[in-house]
């Protein structure tokens, strides 16, 4: 088990064992779900599908749309 304290602030270091599982760096976003008194730490995936709000409006992904929109 892995373990790190709680400082004043209500801030804690990641330990280096769980840095390195998740490959997480400088910057990275971090996503907590909490599930039956557990929390699971997640890193949040930069460039996915979630990053584009339209991404499930395929009337608006036409080749069309993209030459239109190209230089937005």
């Amino acid at each position: 088990m892995i373990t790190s304290k709680l400082t004043s602030k209500a801030q804690t270091t990641i330990p280096q064992p769980v840095r390195a599982a998740l490959h997480l760096q400088e910057g990275d976003e971090l996503a907590y779900e909490i599930v039956d008194q557990k929390v699971i730490l997640t890193k949040v995936r930069r460039g996915g599908q979630a990053d584009d709000p339209f991404a499930t409006f395929e009337e608006w992904h036409s080749e069309a749309d993209e030459k239109a929109y190209a230089g937005l």
